[in-house]
């Protein structure tokens, strides 16, 4: 695997996590809200790319569990 495969590897598994955990945060807001299913798994990336502010809320924290 050449070096731009393991970089594109590596983005696609950020974005997957990212992806991830704003569906799975957007699931338990909607339950609680008692919304439907099908609406708080509401995706919308633009052209494939992750919003900014939704990288930076949803991503990896700095902090770590001890």
């Amino acid at each position: 695997m050449s070096t731009q495969e393991k970089a594109r590897a590596l983005m696609m598994r950020h974005y997957q996590l990212i992806k991830n955990r704003q569906q799975s945060m957007l699931g338990r807001a909607g339950e609680e809200l008692g919304l439907p299913g099908e609406v708080s798994n509401y995706w919308n990336p633009v052209q494939g790319k992750i919003d900014p502010t939704v990288r930076i809320t949803y991503d990896r924290s700095n902090a770590a569990m001890s």
